[in-house]
């Protein structure tokens, strides 16, 4: 769309006869360096823009920003004495910090959401305004400390800030009423929606601590949350999705079907597996074990702690120390009068495996026909992750990775990271995942060893391994660790959330520190090139991310009780022991309920506790020498005799079906 010069871009969206009013009304326009400008902007020569309408991600940024604007006004016109932080757009919403004489309270959110609904229903225009110096800044903003702190970094053109205020000028947004006077206004970089119509859709969700520009030395301030969105079915699907996001919490899901824990006693961070939970948790690592021993992978074993020295080796301690437990000081002896006789030294517990595993290759000469040598662990690492950062199993500080190291020459490195990409991909899927893409992350200039030669290399090599995939590759620039570029596997869940599981990773360097060489068909000895890889990332992780995925309703094959057999009376029990003996000696997990509550009440408690098969019997059953399915979903399938359900039931789980069994979809004759 062309605005010719002297026009407003609103009036030009006007002209071309876009939407104004709806989810594809036009909010802002987007120029041809790609900058977002307002509806009010009015070029001085004719410039072609883009329309960007409210359904956009670009458009419902937009309209977050501006709902944190009357989200401010709405504050400063309740609370006289609240001085404003920042506001920003975030993912699906927007926030604001204030600071404040006390806590907001759930009352005040009610409050506030009906003061901005006024403010929106009023019509207020958002209306952009220049200011032509700092001096003139300060004067303006001088009951604000926090702004004038953002104003006061405009002098230092190298602080990031900058970009945060108004890019390379000072400007404000004004909030003006339908009389054209100005009732509120934020020092702000913009754009915003031409006025406070274009929000049809906004809500408050919490309040949290926040700290001035992230800072735990600053003032602590008050952050409330809140979302927005073009449309108010689109705003109800979104609290729908959070409710059900809710529901799928592992944490809580964990507790309700006695899965996991974290023990006081224990400490942040460390979960304990109860007994269903161990054998999910088993039958993960049982099937990753029996994959990798198909695909070649030689196991081993690595201690937990270690000397300093070999984490000094291989850079730990000068690049991840923060990431670290503290030392421990062990070993050191005293003599009778309590001098030192024997000097002690450090051990860490250890946050990587990799360390471990080049000494394991360097252990004895290795030959160009050993390679690629394909090293694999479950081990056990430790890392101190911040308490405010700690989640439930999602982000732990002790966790058991799926690690493996493959050592290969330079002519074989490319074709072993394609098939090591097929591998993990190919092992998610039979979790159950289904939809990937892939990230690059590339070297953090400040925070990489070794030389650019390499990482160019290795960065090169990833690329175009991840480009053999077919998936879409995202960039992450800066995000790879020290010593080298890496992929990572993104998977969505059931919900569309993006989780990162495996890992490939390229390394040069760490090879080179720990001397680790291979005799070449010519007698020379040469240098291997080292792939690091976690598949599920750590089990924990994992284990969290497919209780969410399936909503505790995990597949047959993980299910800790598979199936359950149930009595209509105390006289069908001894039938439905013998079918479940049958099920056993197959190898599958059953149990029998004897109890004495009433049927019925012993369907809802397996229901609840998600068991895919619900095994019934009653008199016609037992004459017949059958049983009848009962599903999660509560279809059944009735009379089915006990030979085929034995076949079917073997057969489901054997196949490692990934679905949740219903009356549709399950064979109760195996196919031949």
């Amino acid at each position: 769309m062309k605005v010719p010069a002297g026009t407003t871009a609103g009036e030009a969206v006007a002209g071309a006869g876009l939407p104004n009013k709806g989810p594809e009304a036009i909010v802002v326009v987007r120029d041809a360096a790609g900058e977002l400008r307002d509806l009010s902007w009015a070029p001085e020569s004719d410039v072609e823009v883009e329309a960007v309408p409210a359904d956009s991600e670009d458009g419902r940024g937009v309209i977050r920003h501006s709902a944190a604007h009357v989200l401010a006004q709405a504050v400063q016109d309740t609370f006289d004495d609240a001085k404003l932080g920042i506001g920003p757009p975030v993912k699906d919403g927007f926030y604001y910090d204030f600071d404040v004489d006390r806590p907001f309270t759930p009352d005040d959110l009610r409050a506030l959401e009906k003061r901005m609904k006024q403010i929106i229903k009023s019509g207020q225009k958002f209306s952009r305004r220049r200011l032509d110096s700092v001096e003139e800044a300060r004067a303006e903003l001088a009951d604000e400390p926090y702004k004038l702190e953002l104003v006061d970094l405009k002098s230092d053109v190298d602080t990031d800030e900058v970009m945060e205020v108004g890019g390379g000028e000072l400007t404000v947004y004004d909030n003006v009423d339908r009389h054209g006077e100005v009732v509120w206004g934020d020092l702000c970089r913009g754009p915003h929606v031409p006025h406070t119509r274009y929000l049809p859709a906004v809500k408050l969700m919490r309040v949290a601590a926040a700290y001035w520009r992230g800072d735990q030395s600053n003032q602590q301030l008050q952050r409330i949350y809140g979302t927005a969105w073009e449309s108010k079915e689109r705003l109800d699907e979104h609290l729908e999705w959070l409710a059900e996001a809710e529901r799928r919490d592992h944490r809580r899901i964990g507790a309700e079907l006695d899965l996991f824990s974290f023990p006081d006693e224990v400490g942040s961070g460390l979960p304990v597996f109860h007994p269903k939970g161990g054998i999910i948790r088993r039958e993960l690592e049982d099937y990753s074990r029996k994959r990798h021993e198909q695909a070649g992978y030689e196991f081993v074993y690595s201690p937990h702690i270690t000397k300093d020295a070999l984490f000094k080796t291989s850079g730990h301690l000068d690049w991840y120390k923060d990431g670290m437990f503290p030392a421990m000081h062990l070993d050191e002896e005293l003599d009778a009068d309590g001098e030192v006789r024997k000097p002690g030294q450090d051990y860490y517990l250890k946050p990587m495996n990799c360390p471990f595993h080049n000494l394991i290759y360097r252990s004895r000469g290795r030959s160009y026909r050993e390679l690629p040598l394909r090293l694999f662990e479950f081990g056990s690492v430790y890392r101190y992750e911040k308490s405010g950062v700690v989640h439930g199993l999602t982000r732990v500080r002790g966790m058991t990775q799926d690690d493996a190291h493959i050592y290969c020459t330079p002519d074989q490195l490319q074709e072993e990271l394609k098939s090591l990409l097929g591998f993990v991909l190919d092992l998610l899927r039979d979790y159950g995942l289904e939809d990937f893409y892939l990230e690059l992350s590339t070297r953090n200039e400040q925070k990489y060893v070794g030389d650019d030669a390499s990482w160019d290399l290795a960065t090169e090599a990833l690329r175009e391994a991840a480009a053999s995939s077919g998936l879409e590759l995202v960039p992450d620039p800066g995000g790879a660790a020290f010593y080298g570029p890496k992929i990572s596997v993104q998977a969505r869940d059931a919900l569309g959330r993006s989780w990162q599981m495996s890992t490939i990773q390229v390394d040069y360097h760490l090879p080179e520190l720990f001397g680790l060489e291979y005799t070449a068909p010519d007698g020379s000895k040469q240098r291997p090139i080292k792939i690091h890889r976690a598949l599920f990332g750590s089990i924990e992780r994992f284990f969290g991310v497919l209780t969410e995925h399936y909503a505790g309703a995990f597949p047959a094959w993980l299910a800790p009780v598979q199936v359950v057999g149930i009595p209509i009376a105390d006289e069908h029990v001894e039938h439905l022991r013998e079918v479940a003996d049958r099920l056993r000696a197959e190898g599958l997990r059953v149990e029998v309920d004897a109890g004495d509550e009433r049927m019925q009440k012993k369907i809802r408690t397996h229901t609840t506790q998600k068991v895919p098969f619900q095994l019934l019997a009653g008199g016609q059953d037992v004459e017949s020498g059958a049983v009848s399915f009962r599903f999660r979903d509560g279809s059944q399938i009735n009379g089915v005799p006990v030979d085929d359900a034995v076949a079917a039931l073997t057969g489901w789980v054997r196949r490692r079906e990934n679905a949740s069994p219903t009356a549709e979809n399950f064979p109760v004759v195996e196919p031949a």
